[in-house]
């Protein structure tokens, strides 16, 4: 592929992806967040085979960052939510 062709995608997804995070209400973004977190796991599912791979050096480097990096994701992902929810408990006393 040609690397302009990769540019205008890349710039294409980042003014879009701005647009659309603008017209999120702000009693809808933590909401949507803490599930796009979530979401992350996926990406642990796939570092873990990458990083398990055998292949060169490089791909296991990565594989590990990558692992790393989405896990805070989940955690953090799964800890907003809690946090969110605990808003809705009702009070003791």
């Amino acid at each position: 592929m040609d690397v302009s062709y990769l540019l205008f995608i890349l710039m294409l997804s980042v003014f879009l992806g701005f647009e659309l995070i603008n017209k999120v209400p702000a009693t809808l973004h933590t909401p949507l967040m803490s599930g796009a977190n979530a979401i992350s796991g996926i990406t642990v599912v796939g570092a873990i085979a990458l990083a398990g791979s055998g292949n060169a050096d490089m791909a296991q480097w990565l594989g590990a960052g990558a692992v790393a990096l989405a896990s805070v994701n989940v955690v953090g992902g799964y800890m907003v939510t809690d946090r969110m929810l605990g808003f809705f408990k009702k009070k003791e006393g």
